[in-house]
């Protein structure tokens, strides 16, 4: 087991881009979308999967990780430490990056894809209300919004979100083609 590195801020991340291995853990439609110059792309639900060519990354030099806020690139080191490899969790994302008014990188079939926590917002602010309102006119569809509170708590309890796997398997959130998939971005890292 290692530790996480010290957070980075986006000014701290700025000049040492050149010497840091970035991963972007957001969904292949969140990066496509733009990302921070030289940050490849491996989803934060398969990072698994990624782990031991992160771990021989590390042996040649840092290794920095982000995501839209900070939140899930924070869980990916958690992650990333638990199995060995140390890593450095960029605070503020893309997002900050992004208002700091340095560059992003869009591909070339790159479209705007809302960040996964603000599609867990819609998502489940809807669910409540649809079941509010439909217990009008179904007794105890209010049910629905309880169990999706109780799913929400779950949720922040454990730190993990069943719902923002699911919408990350959803057509817009999946991987356009023109980027690289998961192997090739692994075979890269290897190099």
């Amino acid at each position: 087991m290692a530790t996480p590195a010290a957070p980075l801020s986006v000014e701290d991340l700025r000049p040492r881009l050149s010497e840091l291995t970035l991963i972007d853990v957001r969904t292949p439609g969140e990066y496509a979308s733009g990302h921070i110059p030289g940050a490849l792309n491996v989803p934060l639900d398969q990072l698994d999967q990624a782990v031991p060519t992160l771990r021989s990354v590390t042996a040649r030099g840092p290794l920095a990780v982000v995501c839209a806020g900070g939140n899930r690139s924070a869980t990916a080191c958690d992650l990333l430490a638990d199995a060995g490899v140390t890593a450095a969790s960029v605070t503020g994302g893309t997002s900050a990056w992004a208002a700091g008014g340095h560059p992003l990188d869009h591909p070339a079939d790159g479209r705007a894809v809302w960040p996964m926590e603000r599609q867990v917002r819609l998502a489940a602010g809807s669910i409540v209300l649809a079941g509010v309102l439909a217990d009008r006119v179904l007794p105890g569809a209010k049910y629905l919004s309880a169990a999706l509170g109780a799913g929400l708590v779950f949720s922040a309890v454990t730190d993990t979100c069943g719902m923002a796997r699911v919408l990350g398997r959803l057509p817009y959130n999946r991987r356009p083609a023109a980027l690289p998939s998961l192997a090739t971005t692994l075979r890269t890292l290897e190099y």
